[in-house]
């Protein structure tokens, strides 16, 4: 090995250490039965160990801590904390210290120092200490560097610094879906998939709706009066556990009532996930903006504002239709038009005027039918025909209702 005679050593010394909450300490119980060779010998071993649960000699987990070995894993949304030291090893006094500490990610280098005020003076075996903390926002490759400059007694300004290089590894895999509804409801299915080696504790699952939205949660059933969650009174989800969460989003009265606007939304808004691991570490993760893609309605939109679930054989039943004009810029002369089908058939006057339907807007149309067959049957149908374009828009299987036999429902 060279070495270089021009190299000076320097009179501080820097340690960087992490702090993490320690473990519960685990053993692995070896015992035997009484008629084996060792007899007792393994039992009373393992109840004159300290580390061991009094009673519960047998069990893995222990009543004691143990701090941490290593550096461990650090993942998204985790806050990572740090301690910082530099001491004095020389038998000088050294001044104008200053200590810096920044954080170089893929796209952002961080000043996470508490102060950037330098420390007038260090006396021998004396040391300056510091804390620092930041909430991890991007995976990848970090680096730790910390920079110390002070002047020696002689006048001289010195200079060292030390890097240190870890991963962010990703916690939860986060997966979504959307179910678009007639009644302009949005359905947002979560799947949240825990990827680390240890238990979690979910915390907090919420979405934070657009401005356009109004956001129910349906993770939760009403037993007794109580709002219960539907994942049980224990909400850990173990290593490579999936869980899913439902929400149901509602567009707002303001924004319902224009339907070129509610057309044209992509953005519904963002998941906030919250939980815990080990002795309470907290991690906080936020999705970016969830988007989907738009239903397309065509120039006319017709949706179910009332429809009974069961209907009698052979009576009349009513619906009520909203007809909404998707176009942002032409007037619609609308004719309604009632087509019969083998199973269902409509009462009233086919082929009547609707008269004119501007822009975004929309007219309430109250039907009224009936079914001559039993069972699950299919409202289709309607024929609306714009008479300026001489362009008809075709309804079929618009809704399902339950057709029952009258004497079927009053022996039941």
């Amino acid at each position: 090995m060279e070495v270089n005679p021009a190299k000076q050593e320097h009179l501080l010394a820097l340690k960087v250490m992490r702090l993490t909450k320690p473990t519960l300490f685990t053993n692995i119980p070896v015992t035997c039965e009484e008629k084996d060779l060792p007899g007792d010998l393994f039992n009373q071993l393992m109840r004159d160990d300290p580390s061991t649960v009094n009673g519960a000699e047998i069990l893995m987990l222990g009543e004691m801590l143990t701090l941490p070995q290593n550096f461990g894993n650090i993942f998204l949304g985790e806050t990572f904390s740090s301690y910082i030291s530099v001491h004095n090893d020389s038998n000088q006094v050294v001044k104008d210290i200053l200590v810096k500490a920044d954080l170089q990610t893929s796209s952002q280098r961080l000043n996470l120092s508490a102060s950037n005020a330098a420390v007038a003076e260090l006396k021998p075996d004396c040391c300056i200490d510091d804390v620092i903390h930041h909430e991890v926002k991007e995976i990848g490759t970090h680096i730790l560097v910390c920079a110390v400059s002070y002047t020696t007694q002689g006048g001289e300004k010195m200079y060292f610094r030390k890097f240190f290089k870890f991963q962010v590894l990703k916690p939860l895999d986060v997966k979504t879906k959307f179910y678009n509804a007639e009644t302009d409801e949005v359905f947002l299915e979560a799947q949240i998939q825990n990827i680390t080696t240890s238990p979690m504790f979910m915390e907090k699952v919420s979405l934070e709706p657009s401005i356009m939205y109004n956001v129910a949660e349906l993770n939760s059933v009403n037993q007794a009066g109580e709002c219960v969650t539907t994942f049980g009174s224990r909400a850990y989800l173990q290593p490579m556990d999936t869980r899913q969460y439902l929400y149901c989003l509602k567009p707002k009265k303001e924004f319902a009532e224009k339907a070129g606007i509610i057309k044209g939304v992509t953005v519904i808004g963002k998941l906030d996930i919250v939980w815990k691991t080990n002795l309470g570490e907290r991690g906080r993760l936020q999705t970016s903006q969830l988007q989907r893609m738009a239903p397309g309605y065509g120039d006319v939109r017709l949706s179910l504002e009332a429809i009974p679930d069961t209907v009698n054989l052979e009576e009349p039943f009513h619906i009520t239709c909203k007809i909404t004009n998707c176009s942002s810029e032409r007037t619609m002369d609308l004719v309604l038009e009632m087509c019969n089908t083998s199973s269902i058939h409509w009462c009233g006057i086919s082929g009547r005027q609707l008269g004119k339907l501007h822009p975004s807007s929309s007219l309430c149309l109250a039907l009224t039918l009936l079914s001559s067959v039993q069972g699950l049957q299919s409202v289709s149908g309607l024929r609306l025909t714009d008479t300026f374009l001489k362009r008809t828009y075709e309804y079929d299987d618009i809704a399902q209702v339950c057709v029952v036999s009258l004497a079927i429902k009053v022996e039941s």
